[in-house]
């Protein structure tokens, strides 16, 4: 069922809330414009889903995957369709990479941003 604008917000704080360990670490790169100063939106409801991350002004999405996206791929297409459909570039990360390696994927990142 589809949800009213009020609740994709209130869904977003609470997803700001009680955020993932590798969402609270990539954050505390993606904060206050430190990379090369773009904003990022953490928990942001775009459409019926809500991007882990979100940069708008350059219309780009960064997606965490954990073990449970996996056995959800179909999900994650369907979503990054819909996302492509608004205008967005989505990039997904393994939770793994992002603990295992964030200076390559902050550098993925700002390519992206730059590009």
């Amino acid at each position: 069922m589809a949800r009213t604008r009020r609740e994709q917000v209130a869904r977003s704080r609470e997803l700001r809330r009680g955020q993932t360990e590798v969402e609270a670490f990539l954050w505390r790169y993606l904060r206050r414009r430190q990379l090369n100063g773009f904003r990022f939106r953490r928990q942001h409801p775009i459409g019926p889903y809500i991007a882990d991350f979100a940069c708008l002004e350059p219309m780009l999405v960064i997606e965490l995957d954990g073990s449970q996206h996996i056995e959800d791929a179909a999900r994650d297409r369907r979503r990054d369709r819909f996302l492509h459909q608004q205008g967005y570039r989505v990039l997904r990360f393994t939770n793994d990479k992002v603990f295992g390696d964030v200076d390559t994927v902050l550098e993925v990142i700002l390519e992206a941003l730059e590009s």
